[in-house]
C-alpha cells in the first residue's frame, strides 16, 4: 500500500506546475501529513527530485536561463519591503542563502513570485515564531532570482539600492 501511495504522490506532483501542500496530499490519499513527509523523504532517497517550498511540494521545472543572485542586508522589519520589491518587478525569488561559519552554506527554498506569496510567508513566519536565516548572519543574505527581462532585474536592483537593502551590486 505504501509503495502505491508513493507512486500516487509522484503522479500528482508530475501533473502540477504549482506546489501541492502536504495537507492536500494527505487528504487526497487518506493519510496523515506526517505519512506524506515520510513518503517524500523516501522518494527523495530513491533519487526523485522533489522540492519542498513554503507552499508545498513540487518537481523542479525547467530551469530558467535568466537567473541572478542578489546580495542584500537588512533585518526582519525590512523583509516585506525587500521581497515585495523583487516580486513587484517581475522577479521570482527562488531561495535564500546564508553562509554560516560552522555549517557553511544554508539554503531555504522560497519560490515566491507574488505579493500573495510574500504575505503568506510572513504570516507563517509570525505564526510559527520562526526567525529568518539572515538572523544568523547579521542580516546579510543572498537571493537567487529568476527574471524574464534584464530591465526588470536592473529596476529591482535599483529599487533595493535606493532603499539601502542591496549589499553588493554584482555576484
Amino acid at each position: 500500500m505504501s509503495e502505491k501511495r508513493r507512486e500516487m504522490i509522484l503522479k500528482i506532483l508530475s501533473g502540477q506546475s504549482t506546489p501541492v501542500s502536504g495537507s492536500d496530499l494527505a487528504r487526497d490519499l487518506g493519510v496523515s501529513r506526517q505519512v506524506i513527509v515520510q513518503d517524500v523523504a523516501i522518494l527523495r532517497a530513491k533519487g526523485h527530485r522533489i522540492i519542498a517550498t513554503p507552499q508545498g511540494y513540487l518537481f523542479p521545472q525547467k530551469q530558467s536561463t535568466n537567473q541572478a543572485v542578489l546580495a542584500v542586508r537588512h533585518f526582519r522589519q525590512d523583509t516585506e519591503d525587500e521581497l515585495n520589491i523583487m516580486v513587484d518587478h517581475g522577479l521570482k525569488v527562488i531561495d535564500v542563502i546564508v553562509e554560516h561559519p560552522l555549517y557553511g552554506e544554508m539554503r531555504g527554498c522560497l519560490m515566491m513570485d507574488s505579493r500573495q506569496d510574500v504575505k503568506r510567508f510572513l504570516k507563517e513566519l509570525d505564526s510559527e515564531g520562526a526567525t529568518l536565516l539572515s538572523s544568523l548572519t547579521g542580516g546579510v543574505h543572498l537571493h537567487t532570482v529568476e527574471y524574464d527581462r534584464r530591465e526588470d532585474l536592473e529596476e529591482a536592483r535599483q529599487a533595493l539600492r535606493s532603499r539601502g537593502l542591496l549589499a553588493v551590486d554584482d555576484i
